[in-house]
């Protein structure tokens, strides 16, 4: 059934129009809490989709790391939070025990005072984990990881083995540099790949193996440089050879490196030539957006797979009866999830940030195995909580709406928290990575010193940056960002040699450029070779990388297409699609029904 609009609003942070139709009024009604048989409706939201997927992002960070002191043992650990940043924070070890108690920082609520004011108090003062991680080993330099071992500065993991400098990767062993990677094993600089064996330089790409340079390639073995094939072998530029022909062809790429660069040349012009699907769907039912399987009834979902009767729905697995959520993955079904971010294996919950095994939550940040918690932050095992104070049920249940009464009169209640309550820095966060600002130089900063977190903060409204006044704290409706003012120092080596100073043949690489920094050929800042990454990269005949593993995962970034659909006509039998090709961009682009003819 057509979804049949019923209010057109205006954006309070970027003022474009959106839509809310009578499907999304259901929702907000269906999902609405209910206390003593009385249900609190949650409002219509007052930011546009991607401002408010834009908010939820900003309180994630998952690839910037640091030393800093534990504030338990004071010994050295590495953190997702800056030594600058005027958090608790412990030791995941530390955190994890029974030597300290979250519910000893709790809070009397007090209706005097606002519900964002008390929570961000309450989150400055409760120690935060320094890193999450779980059923993990050896992988001190990784965050977001589950049941994995042997990683380094790897995020989003989920049952990994021996992985450097990754993404959003599952099932998988032995790779470095990949982003959005499953059930694969020795892969590298790939992205969007799944059972992949032994590739290079891929994109997109389904149960290939033995091959390099690759785009938008199913079932390909012994291949390079290709593009949109499926089901062959010892392929070259989109030709088939002799198994002969292609060893002599391969063996050529690797001792003569003009033949290299001209097949490199030919790849990327063949990438403008060969048609591409107007968007990667498999297996949906009544559903169209980008990079989704086995999805129905359901829109505007970007790489995510089963997925039923859901909206606004980014990078999440298995879901059901939810609206805006953002970057998660599970093995069991969600139900009924509002506007959160990263909530696994939890059910009935609304407007929380890291929140794992739990139900019945509403208004909280990490919490673990809880039921039925307001306001709290950083408990674990814990029922019938707010604002980290233990209750009764009754209790509870009496307290909770009269918060909720208070909340609609402050014009707090379905609204997300505020992006200054980010312990990060935009820049730090993933926000920076799909919705990227830069911090004008041209206007005075705030010094760390003046501000109470150690960072910079912006009220940004149509693009533009407004210095927010010293002190002055913001809980409405404007998008107020944190801008991190620290750099970490770099690392203590022998001596740091230019990029492009390296020799390309990794065998005339020495051993002691362990001991050495690179200089990033873009951004300049030094990054270092570890033991593991160096073998990797000799027994795969590799170069050793001219870039710092942050620009390395932009440029990966980059390679992906927007998370935007526009209208444009298939290039093939012209009749109307969507697409995330923009129309002025130079790809073919076919709908599906041709793209399978052309290729299959």
């Amino acid at each position: 059934m057509q979804e049949r609009v019923v209010e057109t609003k205006t954006c309070k942070h970027c003022s474009v129009n959106f839509d809310i139709t009578d499907k999304d009024i259901e929702f907000y009604a269906k999902v609405s809490p209910i206390f003593w048989w009385k249900k609190y409706l949650i409002p219509s939201p007052t930011l546009c989709p991607d401002c408010r997927q834009q908010r939820r992002l900003s309180f994630r960070n998952e690839r910037k790391l640091y030393k800093r002191k534990c504030d338990f043992s004071w010994k050295e650990i590495v953190s997702v939070y800056s030594p600058d940043k005027q958090y608790i924070v412990y030791d995941r070890e530390i955190w994890n025990s029974d030597v300290w108690n979250p519910l000893e920082y709790y809070q009397e609520y007090d209706f005097s005072m606002s519900f964002f004011h008390q929570f961000h108090k309450l989150l400055f003062e409760v120690p935060s984990q320094s890193l999450i991680q779980k059923n993990s080993d050896n992988s001190e330099y990784s965050h977001d990881v589950f049941s994995s071992k042997n990683l380094f500065l790897s995020y989003v993991v989920f049952e990994w083995e021996d992985c450097l400098y990754s993404n959003n990767i599952f099932w998988s062993k032995n790779c470095i540099d990949c982003y959005w990677v499953s059930k694969s094993e020795f892969c590298y600089q790939c992205v969007e790949i799944t059972g992949g064996y032994n590739l290079s330089f891929a994109i997109s790409c389904f149960n290939c193996s033995d091959s390099s340079y690759l785009m938008d390639c199913e079932g390909l073995k012994f291949s390079h440089f290709c593009v949109g094939l499926a089901n062959t072998e010892y392929s070259f530029l989109n030709k088939k050879y002799s198994k002969k022909k292609y060893k002599e062809m391969l063996y050529k790429l690797n001792v003569d490196n003009e033949f290299f660069l001209s097949s490199l040349d030919a790849y990327m012009k063949l990438q403008q030539k060969v048609p591409k699907k107007n968007l990667q769907m498999l297996m949906c039912e009544e559903s169209i957006w980008d990079n989704i399987s086995y999805t129905k009834n359901s829109s505007c979902v970007y790489d995510s797979h089963n997925i039923r009767d859901s909206k606004y729905i980014f990078q999440w697995w298995n879901l059901d009866s939810t609206m805006d959520v953002s970057i998660n993955w599970d093995n069991k079904t969600h139900a009924q999830i509002y506007e959160s971010i990263s909530a696994p294996w939890c059910s009935n919950i609304w407007f929380l940030n890291g929140v794992w095994y739990s139900r019945n939550i509403l208004y909280s940040m990490f919490l673990f195995h809880c039921s039925d918690c307001f306001w709290c932050v950083w408990l674990r095992n814990k029922s019938y909580c707010i604002l980290n104070k233990q209750y009764t049920k009754e209790e509870y249940e009496t307290l909770v709406p009269k918060i909720i009464e208070h909340m609609i009169t402050t014009w707090e209640w379905g609204e997300f928290f505020p992006s200054s309550m980010s312990p990060f820095g935009y820049n730090e966060t993933v926000a920076q990575e799909y919705y990227p600002i830069q911090c004008p130089h041209s206007i005075s900063p705030f010094g760390r010193e003046e501000t109470t977190e150690g960072m910079i903060h912006w009220i940004i409204q149509h693009h533009q940056f407004i210095p927010l006044p010293l002190g002055e704290a913001r809980w409405g409706q404007e998008m107020v960002f944190n801008w991190s003012t620290y750099e970490s120092p770099p690392p203590k080596v022998d001596k740091i040699i230019p990029a492009d100073k390296l020799p390309q043949n990794i065998e005339d690489i020495p051993d002691d450029i362990l001991n050495w920094a690179i200089e990033c050929e873009v951004t300049k800042k030094p990054f270092r070779i570890i033991k593991q990454e160096l073998e990797f990269y000799h027994k795969h005949k590799l170069p050793i990388p001219r870039r710092h593993p942050d620009q390395r995962h932009l440029d990966r970034i980059a390679l992906r297409n927007p998370r935007k659909l526009y209208e444009r006509t298939c290039d093939k039998c012209h009749k109307q699609i969507q697409t995330t090709y923009a129309p002025e961009r130079p790809e073919i682009v076919y709908c599906e029904t041709c793209y399978n003819k052309e290729v299959y």
